[in-house]
């Protein structure tokens, strides 16, 4: 009798996620493992034709914030429309493990804040039946997802179980650091993929600055030995001055030179446009000298989706808006359309103390009108202060006419990091760089006002496909750096790869007609929370650990996706 393999994919495209250059085979599965790439003679139980498709590996995402949905929510949206197989969550120092049962609401609250989640879908979405990070794990293993999803420690939730009411202090004794740095090994040897902080101001409460932002050198040296001694586990971090700032450098290769491996984020800053180049260089030459420093990159502009009902806009502050605030949609269009109520909308300024917020609602020459086929490399004359200035306009009377179109829906795209010259070139250079992986997309966060778990999709439309105003990147290079880069970045050798052994974790694209919507607003988290999702046309299937979960956009109810759990050889799923 001739044995069948499960799952044949034939006749694709097939770039593999190792940089080879792509080449027509077929792909055979057996269980949860590739195991031929070539033309495989047998036949499948099951077969794909994927004629004129690209096959690649399903995307490893490294940087999500899922911790709260991912204890309610099997498919994981929206990563799951976008291809993406595996994520890594408990990113920039915000998480809900390890936690003491009197510190729920003080970590809800933070995650709501810097990471824009609904505070409310959080309370009465997650179950809290864990204390331990040990135990956060079990409570995830305990639900099969569209995904794996493995996390980190979070430095917040650990200076909150240790200090309570004091999390925020930084005049901590030998034995608080100690504490901390034994709740992190731990959590690693528990199965986490590492320890995460943020030293950016950007990451604000009501308390003011999170947790560990302006921890001192010693904790995190103390913490870092930890890890060090547990002999596996990465320092993930987010800071401002990661670009530039040598002395901070020094300290990444200082903590890289323990045995830990680092990986932080990093963007074309608007005050230092030339510095991430100098990161660069920084990170190659630590490389050469044995170091593991992994700059994590975003694939277009970080940028915010100005809208009526996203949670922030250029009229949020404005005092005639405030009583608009709670409205149906309906009621804000059409009072917005009001004349007289327009005008006296459109004379007012931003009402507040916050100099951020004021910054972000007049930065007129950085707001453009997004539209249905989202453009996320817009020329500058395209931008609000321009089209102002030549039909002889306030741009604020342009920016409202943007979003009144589409009876309120339509949503504007502010760049703020990696758009100083009005280009992608920077972000061109950060791709490309062989040091670098992708991160960033946020997959679960910033519910209201972004919506860049779509990055594996824009890499393969834009970046390989659609580009006009520069160079393109090889597909090859692009499919890389978000399967076999931060998979091996996060020390998963079993996945991010097209070859027998591997984790059948693959993606049959129709990359001719790959099409990316514009997002749209939905209320769906529990409590009504809302959410942005953005459409994507072109996925024909998605196969995780070689089950189909996706078919045309359409999930098919399969869920193979484990937990996660570092170990000293890769990682378990369970």
């Amino acid at each position: 009798m001739t044995t069948m393999h499960d799952l044949v994919i034939r006749g694709g495209t097939v770039v593999d996620g190792t940089g080879a250059p792509p080449r027509t085979a077929d792909v055979a599965i057996d269980g949860t493992q590739i195991v031929e790439v070539g033309a495989v003679g047998t036949r499948g139980k099951q077969e794909i034709d994927a004629d004129g498709a690209i096959v690649a590996p399903g995307w490893v995402d490294v940087h999500t914030h899922y911790d709260g949905q991912a204890t309610w929510d099997p498919d994981m949206q929206p990563s799951v429309d976008h291809g993406v197989t595996t994520v890594i969550m408990g990113n920039c120092g915000v998480g809900f493990a390890p936690v003491r049962p009197d510190g729920k609401d003080f970590l809800i609250e933070l995650m709501e804040s810097v990471e824009d989640i609904p505070g409310t879908a959080l309370h009465e979405g997650m179950s809290w039946d864990w204390e331990s990070f040990g135990e956060y794990l079990t409570a995830l293993s305990s639900m099969h997802r569209t995904m794996d999803v493995g996390t980190q420690v979070p430095h917040c939730a650990v200076r909150a179980y240790v200090l309570g009411e004091r999390a925020h202090d930084n005049e901590l004794t030998a034995a608080e650091y100690q504490q901390m740095a034994e709740l992190v090994a731990q959590g690693v040897r528990d199965g986490g993929f590492g320890f995460s902080t943020s030293r950016t101001i950007l990451h604000r409460s009501r308390h003011g600055y999170i947790p560990g932002t302006f921890a001192p050198d010693d904790e995190l040296a103390v913490i870092a030995d930890a890890l060090a001694g547990v002999g596996r586990g990465l320092f993930q971090y987010v800071s401002d001055d990661g670009a530039h700032d040598p002395g901070e450098l020094a300290w990444l290769h200082d903590l890289s030179a323990k045995g830990v491996p680092v990986t932080y984020s990093l963007a074309q800053s608007p005050f230092e446009p030339d510095a991430y180049r100098n990161a660069l260089a920084t990170a190659a030459a630590h490389a050469e000298g044995g170091a593991t420093i992994t700059p994590q990159v975003a694939v277009r502009p970080t940028g915010l989706l100005f809208g009526l009902r996203s949670s922030f806009h250029p009229f949020m502050a404005h005092p005639s808006y405030r009583p608009l605030w709670e409205l149906p949609l309906a009621a804000k269009v059409a009072k917005l359309r009001d004349p007289e109520f327009r005008a006296q909308l459109l004379d007012e300024e931003p009402h507040t103390t916050q100099k951020a917020t004021i910054a972000l609602a007049t930065a007129w020459h950085q707001m453009y009108e997004l539209g249905a086929e989202p453009d996320y490399e817009p020329l500058p004359e395209t931008s609000a202060q321009a089209i102002a200035d030549r039909e002889g306009r306030r741009p604020q009377e342009v920016v409202l006419d943007w979003l009144l179109k589409d009876d309120g829906k339509a949503f504007m795209f502010s760049p703020l990091g990696n758009y100083v010259h009005h280009d992608h070139e920077a972000i061109r250079e950060l791709l490309a760089h062989p040091n670098t992986v992708v991160g960033l997309g946020d997959g679960g966060a910033h519910c209201g006002l972004i919506c860049d778990a779509s990055f594996p999709t824009y890499m393969l439309t834009h970046w390989t496909r659609d580009r006009t105003r520069g160079e393109k990147l090889p597909i090859e290079l692009v499919v890389h750096k978000y399967t076999q880069g931060p998979a091996r970045t996060y020390s998963m050798p079993d996945r991010g790869s097209l070859e027998p052994g591997m984790l059948a974790d693959v993606n049959v694209i129709d990359h001719e007609n790959l099409t990316l919507h514009g997002p749209r607003m939905v209320h769906d988290l529990p409590a009504g929370g809302k959410r942005l999702l953005q459409d994507v046309d072109g996925y024909l299937q998605t196969i995780k650990a070689g089950q189909v979960t996706m078919v045309d956009g359409e999930l098919t109810g399969a869920r193979p996706g484990r937990t996660l759990r570092a170990t000293d050889t890769g990682v378990d799923r369970i």
